[in-house]
């Protein structure tokens, strides 16, 4: 039996960043962090491996999510697979609540100088401003 295997594509930044929604600006980002790997081109231009948008649309999920460029680091094993619907590893749901915490931590912290603010802004516009439960 013969199999064909077909040659992978390369895509140049511009046409992997379209694909993905993102820009290359980002995806140098993701780059520098060791999320997705380049090659240059004879001219000089980064090249990808059109398969890295899996990857590229994994990290974008991930980041959408909450998680930050270093948090995604953990889930590199399984960025050019389904992300969304693998069951996360115990690192990876320590990392997604520890990120949870510190983003719960930041909404308090936030609401409560909103409120302070209110309050301040509410004994000078005759209560018209209310604090946010």
């Amino acid at each position: 039996m013969i199999h064909l295997v077909r040659e992978v594509e390369r895509v140049r930044i511009g046409e992997l960043a379209k694909a993905t929604g993102t820009t290359a600006r980002a995806l140098r980002h993701y780059e520098e962090a060791g999320l997705i790997a380049s090659e240059r081109a004879a001219n000089g231009y980064r090249v990808f491996d059109e398969r890295m948008a899996v990857r590229v649309r994994n990290i974008r999920h991930l980041l959408g999510a909450g998680l930050t460029l270093e948090d995604v680091q953990v889930f590199l094993p399984c960025l050019d697979g389904d992300v969304s619907a693998a069951p996360p590893s115990d690192r990876g749901l320590r990392v997604a609540l520890d990120r949870l915490a510190v983003l719960d931590a930041r909404i308090a912290a936030q609401t409560e100088a909103r409120n302070r603010l209110a309050a301040a802004l509410g004994e000078r516009a005759g209560g018209r401003i209310r604090p946010v439960a």
